[in-house]
């Protein structure tokens, strides 16, 4: 079993959030491992420069996993051998619920799809110089659960590693995620399973890795806004020791340590921005007035005063 995916804390993929400078900030704060948000392997074929801005990277930025969607297998070998020598391995998104995607038949909309499963994983194995992984959902509907006979899947076709969210297409976000489905991903195959899904504090990773014995854990929304959490969580997991979160000023401070990731490497999206500050104020004294103003926030310039005004 690779090491790389066994007894980790992991940044999830977040579309339009797990950019370098949250990466960056989150592995200062904790994080093992970290992976790109998704990255369509059709784009990076044709090689779109907004696709090319979101595997960027650095240095500091390891070990890094880049993920890539699509169903189109000649596209996703082209997309590897763009991204193999920029990170550490290679994800392969089967989990993703947005319309938009599903509508590409990519994302989740493959877990109806094992034979083009298949064929996919085995052309990313063999023409990949580095691990390959996937990142899967429970199945479509509630109570679908296709989720071991994909990961033998990925199993057979030489992927190294299965992050699992424990959750169907059709509830994205929300209800509760089934935990019982990581356990039995795990009992079924040989390969690293990493789970993902509801864990909100390190109390929850440390029960999600007791519970379903999964070799590593993945947080995803419960970071935004506070990357202090992989701190929490590792030392919990590590130490026995659980550390008190962060207060307010804190959180702010992170942000413009966020800001400042974003002008060093030119990431300068304004929505960005505006996101992780709304989420980095989130429940501070007056955040509703604050957000408000937030909300009218319209250039980078306008960020920039923001960062000034926190102490």
């Amino acid at each position: 079993m690779n090491k790389l995916f066994v007894g980790k804390v992991f940044l999830a993929p977040m579309a339009e959030v797990t950019d370098l400078a949250f990466r960056i900030l989150c592995r200062k704060y904790g994080a093992d491992v970290a992976v790109s948000e998704m990255v369509s392997a059709n784009a990076l074929s044709r090689d779109s420069q907004n696709s090319l801005k979101i595997i960027q990277t650095c240095e500091e930025d390891k070990p890094l996993g880049i993920q890539i969607f699509g169903q189109n297998t000649e596209c996703i070998e082209k997309a590897v051998k763009i991204v193999e020598d920029k990170c550490d391995f290679i994800d392969f998104n089967l989990g993703c619920p947005a319309p938009k995607i599903i509508d590409q038949g990519a994302g989740s909309a493959l877990l109806k799809r094992p034979n083009r499963i298949k064929e996919i994983l085995e052309t990313m194995v063999s023409n990949s110089k580095v691990p390959v992984t996937v990142k899967i959902r429970s199945g479509i509907n509630k109570g679908d659960n296709v989720a071991v006979k994909i990961a033998k899947i990925a199993e057979e076709a030489g992927v190294e590693a299965i992050a699992v969210h424990a959750r169907s297409q059709q509830q994205k976000y929300s209800g509760e995620a089934d935990w019982n489905i990581i356990k039995e991903v795990k009992e079924n195959v040989g390969i690293a399973v990493i789970g993902n899904g509801d864990i909100e504090d390190a109390i929850d990773a440390k029960l999600m890795r007791e519970k379903t014995g999964c070799d590593s854990v993945m947080i995803g929304r419960a970071s935004m806004g506070n990357p202090h959490i992989f701190k929490q969580v590792k030392e919990l997991l590590d130490n026995e020791n659980l550390i008190d979160p962060v207060s307010s000023h804190e959180k702010l401070e992170m942000f413009k340590e966020y800001y400042k990731l974003c002008t060093q490497y030119d990431l300068d999206s304004v929505p960005r921005a505006k996101m992780h500050l709304m989420w980095f104020t989130k429940g501070l004294k007056g955040s509703t007035k604050m957000r408000n103003a937030i909300s009218r926030i319209k250039t980078f310039e306008e960020v920039e005063e923001w960062v000034q005004k926190i102490v």
